[in-house]
């Protein structure tokens, strides 16, 4: 499936630095003509919820894009030009986990997550470069993390695999061993649900 590329007349813009969320596309075929990271103050509002969160930051990624394509020029000739934003977010009840950019983040991340069950929410935004239109989605995914140690906290952390990641890991690769169960989007869980997102791609 080619979705997104030459043939169909569109080019695909991804508003995000996440190299996940591009390897997510790339392996069902979906074509990604520039990677577009956004720089935002991501910090959430008094009393917000995590899904309002992941909704506001998604539509201002995608917003931020679409102001930079329209004063600029990034190479792309293609009128029929379409872009994705997308934000996760990982809760348990309403508190909030930070992307972990040190090891003490990490470590405070997984011991909060251990043993417990906590929320991720992806939200995923598109719109055409020449529309003020967004369409948005949400996958909300309720994760079950055994208990954790002290030393398996230790090794996942020096492992350095959850830096910048929502709530201090990445799914894909070692923290993988940490779920007892999942329920909902494993790709959302990643940072883009592919459910979601090729609906919003062939929608538009």
């Amino acid at each position: 499936m080619r979705v997104g590329g030459d043939d169909m007349g569109r080019k695909l813009v991804l508003a995000s630095a996440s190299q996940r969320r591009l390897k997510l596309l790339q392996q069902v075929g979906i074509e990604v003509s520039l990677v577009m990271p956004t720089e935002l103050d991501e910090t959430s509002l008094p009393r917000e919820k995590p899904r309002h969160l992941a909704e506001r930051l998604a539509r201002a990624k995608l917003a931020a894009a679409l102001s930079s394509l329209r004063a600029g020029d990034h190479g792309l000739d293609c009128k029929e030009i379409l872009v994705l934003a997308a934000d996760t977010v990982v809760s348990v009840g309403r508190r909030l986990l930070p992307k972990a950019l040190c090891p003490e983040e990490a470590f405070d991340c997984l011991r909060m997550l251990s043993g417990r069950t906590h929320f991720v929410r992806t939200a995923v935004a598109a719109s055409s470069k020449f529309s003020d239109k967004a369409r948005i989605r949400v996958s909300e995914t309720r994760v079950y993390f055994k208990r954790l140690s002290d030393e398996e906290i230790n090794r996942y952390v020096a492992s350095r695999e959850w830096y910048g990641k929502a709530g201090g890991y990445g799914l894909q690769g070692l923290a993988d061993t940490f779920v007892r169960k999942l329920s909902g989007s494993y790709t959302g869980v990643m940072g883009l649900p592919l459910l979601e997102t090729i609906g919003l791609i062939t929608g538009e």
